[in-house]
């Protein structure tokens, strides 16, 4: 496997999508600071009132939105609470393994290793890897608009950040697990795509929640991924914290599991 996964990391090194979904993440972050400062600083109220898009007596009722917040919560609403990150992070390993199938790839890939676990462990790894660069880059760079934009929101603690990012990459992995097991089960680029908006954007998952709730059935769809990274802990506060871990690992050993057992039974 270890040699199947080797070659997939160069494969993303190489490609030029996974750098393109980074950069619209980096993108929605530089625009969400640029709003934000117009719409919380004196500064950038000032700049708001003078080109319109704020009237004067408006500025009370904006001044306050960035109460509360720090920079681990900004993190977190840039991209993940409301399912922007895995919407691209979805995309890219939609396009990362259906594209195998598109282009005949994956038979030369089955030719050469017969075992088909090892595929979809291959694709797994590199899948939480580029995770783990998304995160832990992303963050950075919210960290330094921050700083470029005068400290508009405190800094987190480094140990509810290591806290957070740790269950976050384990529920983003596991819905990278999901959309592998998608693509390997239709093999299409449109299945796959759609379920990467569909469950990555929570356009399924709310819905049904806020139908649900009105019969108060909805409280075990807290436990999907898109709920779970939504209205999960910022900070350990107790042992009942760590239900996100096990959410994340259930989730991550399903749907590798479904998604070998497809692959095995699939004539390729």
């Amino acid at each position: 496997m270890f040699n199947l996964l080797r070659m997939d990391l160069y494969r993303v090194k190489r490609s030029k999508s996974v750098y393109v979904c980074f950069g619209i993440l980096l993108i929605a972050t530089v625009m969400t600071f640029g709003l934000l400062w117009l719409m919380a600083t004196p500064q950038g109220q000032e700049t708001a009132v003078r080109i319109g898009m704020l009237a004067a007596e408006d500025l009370g009722e904006t001044s306050g939105i960035l109460d509360g917040v720090d920079s681990l919560v900004m993190f977190r609403q840039i991209g993940l609470d409301g399912g922007m990150y895995n919407l691209v992070f979805g995309i890219w390993v939609m396009m990362f393994v259906c594209m195998d199938f598109q282009s005949g790839f994956i038979k030369n890939v089955m030719a050469l290793y017969q075992n088909r676990w090892n595929y979809i462990g291959s694709k797994l790894a590199s899948a939480g890897i580029v995770n783990a660069c998304y995160l832990i880059l992303h963050l950075l760079f919210v960290l330094l608009m921050n700083h470029l934009f005068g400290n508009m929101v405190p800094d987190a603690k480094w140990g509810d950040i290591a806290f957070y990012l740790s269950w976050a990459w384990l529920l983003t992995t596991a819905f990278a697990a999901l959309l592998i097991l998608i693509c390997v089960l239709t093999r299409s680029v449109a299945a796959g795509a759609l379920a990467a908006v569909l469950f990555g954007g929570g356009a399924v998952v709310m819905p049904l929640y806020s139908i649900l709730n009105i019969f108060h059935m909805g409280e075990w769809l807290k436990h999907t991924i898109y709920l779970t990274l939504a209205m999960g802990p910022g900070h350990y506060a107790s042992i009942q914290d760590l239900y996100v871990y096990a959410t994340g690992a259930g989730f991550l050993i399903l749907y590798t599991v479904i998604a070998g057992i497809i692959l095995k039974r699939q004539d390729i």
